[in-house]
């Protein structure tokens, strides 16, 4: 039986160490909007939303957190990858990190498109990608995957 399908990320949560400095940091570095802010049991939460990518994107402070910072090294999560839809944006991008003194990579070019790498401010890794266009075979139809 073949898995059923979905048609994208919903929403992305995060834990965070200070939710207000995080709050703060990704609302500036990302542009994104706050929807609202929940009170929990075990947890506090600012839900924001970026606009243009229809993504929701939850920072969540947990009661009893284990101390240290984020290390990919850990399971669970490794990175988040935002795309853009040119090889230019990355440049601008790039700026924009630099206008704020948000630490980065430079923008890296591969095979298969470029990546500018930074994290947050309790260490998670981010990206901002561009997928390089494939090229259209013969005859005029897009290359398969």
């Amino acid at each position: 039986m073949a898995a059923p399908k979905f048609t994208g990320i919903s929403h992305l949560d995060l834990s965070v160490s200070d939710l207000e400095a995080s709050t703060d940091w990704y609302l500036r570095t990302l542009g994104l909007r706050e929807l609202h802010r929940g009170e929990f049991e075990t947890r506090s939460v600012v839900v924001l939303y970026a606009r243009e990518a229809r993504l929701v994107i939850g920072l969540n402070q947990h009661k009893g957190r284990p101390e240290g910072r984020f290390d990919e090294r850990r399971v669970g999560l490794d990175h988040v990858g935002f795309s853009v839809e040119t090889r230019e944006e990355l440049d601008v991008w790039e700026e924009h990190l630099a206008s704020l003194g948000v630490e980065h990579s430079p923008v890296a070019d591969v095979d298969s498109g470029a990546a500018l790498v930074f994290r947050d401010p309790d260490n998670i890794q981010l990206e901002i990608w561009w997928t390089r266009p494939r090229p259209k075979p013969q005859g005029g139809e897009p290359a398969s995957s």
